[in-house]
């Protein structure tokens, strides 16, 4: 029997996602718990893996195509008893879907980060299909039907590329390894002028999308992480009211106190950056100041005061600006700090943050120093009350004892929702977390 498989619900509330890459094709056989496609949702990629044995009969989604949760995306024939009698399943041909409540019996092991299974079906922005009309696309195609060419080899971020500069790959030459297709293939083609993909309308007539010519325009689809993160940051502009209060420190010793630090074996196999003396010293901050790690509830007209601290590190990741956290940071020693900002930083800009890693944070730090920026004034991200942007440390002229001299320097910039902070509190926050810069043995006697 044909058996569909649904999009599911990797994370708390999730409503749709994007088809990143497909990891089967019609006609292969899949096993339990294999990794058949990677979608990307609003926070984060993740790889769903098939709940049957059988054999793919065909893909009913696109890459680069955006589904609701509770949509079919893959059917798979399942069982053996019949599957040779069956005829093969066309790409136009209705398949014999489970039922509603036809989940997988289980959803532990290779399962057991996916949840929602068997939820409403519901509309989708699958583009419909003209059954003889339009040529089957490799994610369509059935079993029996020839493929009509062979597909440009190319990854799925440069056929993305491609496909939002209206770049036919199947007109480039790769330059590649086996004359895979490369993201300077296609930008060189789009400074060029190489005509977009023709598409098949609909009486049977060729019509070409407009070509990307030297100095036109470019449009980039707002998807997955972007579109989640642009979504956030306008809510969170213009629904809690922002202040922001800048402060510059001498963090000499905190820079000594890196270099000391990386040469103890408890850190002999980390990377110890000063982020790691900031993050200590917002967390001591935040025990000094519990109200500063808060949430407001606008429905129950109340301040939720966490009592742990799950720290939100930015990361500026290739698919957009993410916040994974660090589950209560305030526990850590600081060798397990480092070594979870470290994890965090290394999963988050190769884009392996899960959902998980990326809810329920209380506090952000954003270290706009790595870009050469001195000072910001940061969004707080949803939900979280207060966020530290850390600047640039460089040489400053400093007055030391009366005498000028020169110092290693930051600014500080702490913004928050000034319904639950006032100028009071927010100004003791940033002047502890800087008091901890200026001389880190501070730390040690406010934890």
């Amino acid at each position: 029997m044909v058996k569909e498989f649904k999009l599911p619900d990797v994370g708390e509330g999730l409503t749709e996602a994007d088809i990143v890459a497909w990891h089967v094709k019609p006609g292969e056989a899949v096993e339990d718990g294999q990794v058949i496609v990677e979608i990307e949702t609003a926070k984060a990629v993740v790889e769903l893996p098939c709940p049957w044995d059988g054999t793919v009969a065909r893909l009913l989604a696109e890459e680069g195509q955006t589904v609701e949760v509770g949509v079919p995306i893959i059917a798979v024939e399942v069982g053996t008893s019949d599957s040779a009698e069956r005829a093969p399943v066309s790409a136009t041909a209705p398949a014999e879907s489970t039922s509603e409540d036809e989940a997988p019996a289980e959803e532990s092991g290779a399962h057991s980060v996916l949840v929602g299974y068997g939820v409403k079906t519901s509309s989708t922005t699958r583009r419909a299909r003209r059954v003889a009309e339009v040529p089957a696309e490799p994610a369509a195609r059935s079993q029996s039907k020839p493929a009509q060419s062979k597909p440009a080899l190319a990854k799925p971020p440069v056929r993305k590329l491609a496909k939002d500069l209206g770049i036919s790959l199947a007109a480039l030459a790769g330059s590649g390894p086996d004359g895979s297709i490369t993201r300077d293939d296609v930008q060189r083609a789009a400074e060029t002028g190489t005509p977009a993909r023709s598409a098949e309308s609909g009486n049977g007539s060729r019509t070409a999308t407009a070509a990307t010519v030297p100095g036109g325009e470019e449009r980039i689809a707002v998807r997955g992480v972007r579109k989640h993160m642009a979504a956030a940051m306008v809510s969170s502009a213009f629904t809690a009211p922002h202040v922001t209060e800048f402060l510059q420190v001498d963090v000499t010793e905190t820079m000594a106190a890196v270099r000391r630090i990386r040469e103890l074996p408890e850190f002999a196999e980390l990377r110890v950056s000063p982020l790691l003396f900031v993050a200590r010293a917002l967390l001591v901050a935040v025990a000094r100041h519990p109200l500063v790690n808060s949430s407001w509830d606008a429905a129950a007209e109340e301040i939720v005061v966490k009592h742990y601290v799950n720290l939100g590190i930015a990361v500026a990741a290739e698919r957009g600006l993410i916040v994974p956290n660090v589950k209560h940071a305030d526990a850590l020693t600081l060798p397990e700090l480092a070594r979870a900002l470290q994890v965090l930083a290394e999963t988050g800009r190769a884009g392996k943050a899960t959902p998980a890693d990326l809810a329920g944070g209380t506090i952000t730090i954003t270290n706009v120093g790595v870009f050469g920026v001195d000072a910001g004034t940061p969004i707080l991200t949803p939900g979280e009350t207060a966020i530290l942007a850390f600047g640039q440390v460089k040489d400053t002229p400093w007055v030391v004892d009366g005498e000028l001299a020169v110092r290693k320097a930051c600014t500080l910039s702490l913004s928050f929702d000034h319904r639950i902070v006032d100028g009071e509190l927010g100004s003791a926050v940033l002047r502890d977390v800087g008091s901890m810069l200026t001389d880190p043995v501070r730390m040690l006697a406010w934890s």
